[in-house]
C-alpha cells in the first residue's frame, strides 16, 4: 500500500488498522503512568523490559547504553529519599535508568532515547504503568541519579523509568494533528 492511501486510510479507518496491529495499538495505548498499585514487578519481568529497550536502534551498533535496575520496595524508598524530586518513586515497585556513554557514541543520546522508548512500549504492552523522567540534559538531576546509584563516569543518566502496575484507569492522550503532517513539501 502507498504512503499516501495508508495515511487516507489510517485517517478514515484509524480503530480496523488498530485492532489489526497489535504493535499500533501498544503505541497507540501508551501513556504516563504516575500513580501504582502495591503489586510487586519480579525481576524477570524487569529483565524483559531492559531486553526490549536493547533491542532498539543504535547508530553503527555501538550500543552506548547501560541499564541500572531497581526493585523491591526499599530500594524504591532509598531512591526515593535520594532524589525527592520524582514524586513518582514513592509508589512505584521498581525503575530503570538508562544511561550513555557519550565517549562510546556521540549520539549516545539517541540511542538511549530509542533504549526508552522500547522499554516504555513493552511495559504497556505487559499491563504495566511506567513514565519517563529526565536526567539529560539537566546536570543535576543526572548527577543526583549517578549519586544515587553509584554510576561511573564517562556513563551519564538519560533518563529514570518508575515502573509499577497502574492505580485506577487512565486513558492515553490523543496527539494526532494532522496539521503537523507535511507530504512531500512542508
Amino acid at each position: 500500500m502507498k504512503i499516501k492511501s495508508l495515511i487516507v486510510f489510517m485517517i478514515i479507518f484509524p480503530s480496523v488498522l488498530v485492532a489489526q496491529n497489535p504493535t499500533l495499538e501498544t503505541i497507540f495505548q501508551r501513556k504516563s503512568v504516575r500513580s501504582y498499585t502495591e503489586r510487586a514487578i519480579s525481576l524477570d519481568t524487569l529483565k524483559i523490559l531492559v531486553k526490549a529497550g536493547m533491542a532498539a536502534p543504535t547508530g553503527m551498533n555501538r550500543q552506548p547504553w547501560e541499564f541500572v535496575v531497581i526493585y523491591g520496595k526499599e530500594e524504591m524508598k532509598r531512591l526515593a529519599e535520594k532524589i525527592p524530586g520524582i514524586k513518582m518513586l514513592k509508589e512505584a515497585q521498581a525503575a530503570i535508568v538508562v544511561a550513555g556513554n557519550p565517549e562510546l557514541s556521540q549520539f549516545w543520546y539517541e540511542d538511549c532515547s530509542a533504549a526508552t522508548q522500547n522499554i516504555l512500549l513493552a511495559a504497556e504492552s505487559m499491563g504495566l504503568g511506567a513514565v519517563w523522567t529526565a536526567g539529560y540534559p539537566i546536570e543535576q538531576r543526572m548527577n543526583q541519579i549517578a549519586d544515587a546509584l553509584a554510576i561511573p563516569l564517562p556513563y551519564r543518566p538519560l533518563c529514570l523509568i518508575p515502573i509499577g502496575y497502574p492505580k485506577g484507569p487512565q486513558q492515553p492522550k490523543d496527539k494526532w494533528k494532522e496539521s503537523k503532517l507535511h507530504i512531500n513539501r512542508w
